[in-house]
């Protein structure tokens, strides 16, 4: 089967065209004709190697698994002798996690893992997008309590994850505030904002408003910033380390204090969660963003866009024609 591979860490043009075998599945395993996939950030840090301690996961001195990519939407065609949950000829879509591979004609997946039926209601370009950013964000979200501290706001909400924060937190019942650029203050409306910042003409974090959570999504602010707009026991969540990898001290200390507080938690894959998006999905609940499209020839092009940092939503990559 076709696949972009890579065995050492680098700039885009480090992952390469290459025939390689197809997956061998195990009895609960199902094989997967991958329709599309995206390239996200976490590819990008995967290849990069960057954070350093990226390495610790994907390899110290190269990488241990050759095809990158964890979001996919595709077809089974093929499902092991123990499997019950799908048939050949379902249309599914999922996250690989840190078995990554979707970066190829073929994948793998254990049924029990994060993969799920995808909806009637979606194409499977929109599906691939979707996994990725709503995972990140949930992994944050669903430690909220809801009834108690609804005022939130999300730094970044143009994003991958910031885009699905945002939908799945008006979907359980918050206040959203919400901050991105000029061109995509009508979308993040669109996607229920109650109220929006533009980065370009303000600073959110002088903006008087108190909030009881912070979930920046791109981490390019830090607590310190945003203290000043927290309520009294308000929560400060970074999907990055922070200046000094500061966050995950931050996480430790900061509950002891008490007050005002960070949380960094360590994003975890969970099937009952990707069974909660495709409900919403299925409601009518959940937009997925695409920015762009790329062949699946043009994967270099594609990562080269994603590491400008300007993409709206999702960069998605097209293997098979979609009718």
């Amino acid at each position: 089967m076709k696949a972009f591979t890579y065995d050492r860490y680098g700039p885009p043009e480090v992952v390469h065209f290459e025939e390689v075998p197809m997956p061998e599945i195990q009895p609960e395993d199902i094989l997967v004709e991958v329709h599309a996939t995206t390239v996200n950030r976490s590819d990008c840090g995967f290849r990069k190697a960057d954070p350093f301690i990226a390495r610790f996961f994907t390899g110290l001195f190269g990488p241990k698994r050759r095809i990158l990519g964890s979001e996919f939407s595709g077809k089974v065609v093929e499902i092991g002798n123990k499997v019950t949950r799908f048939k050949v000829g379902d249309e599914v879509f999922g996250h690989t996690g840190d078995q990554l591979g979707a970066h190829a004609e073929y994948l793998k997946i254990n049924e029990d893992h994060t993969v799920v039926k995808k909806p009637e209601n979606l194409g499977h370009l929109e599906a691939a997008s979707i996994t990725d950013g709503a995972m990140l964000a949930w992994n944050y979200l669903r430690l909220i309590n809801f009834k108690r501290d609804h005022r939130i706001l999300i730094n970044g909400a143009t994003g991958s994850i910031g885009s699905a924060g945002l939908q799945l937190a008006k979907y359980m019942g918050a206040d959203v505030a919400a901050v991105g650029n000029t061109p995509n203050l009508d979308l993040l409306k669109r996607l229920g904002a109650d109220r929006v910042y533009d980065y370009l003409k303000e600073d959110f974090t002088r903006s008087g408003h108190e909030f009881d959570v912070v979930f920046d999504a791109v981490g390019k602010s830090t607590f310190g910033k945003c203290k000043r707009i927290l309520r009294k026991k308000g929560t400060y969540y970074s999907t990055e380390l922070g200046p000094w990898a500061q966050n995950p001290f931050l996480h430790l200390i900061t509950p002891i204090i008490g007050g005002k507080q960070v949380r960094f938690p360590i994003p975890v894959n969970r099937k009952e969660d990707f069974i909660f998006f495709e409900k919403v999905i299925r409601e009518g609940k959940y937009q997925p963003i695409v920015d762009r499209v790329y062949p699946f020839e043009r994967i270099h092009d594609a990562y080269h866009y994603v590491e400008t940092g300007m993409k709206t939503g999702n960069v998605v990559i097209q293997l098979k024609e979609i009718n």
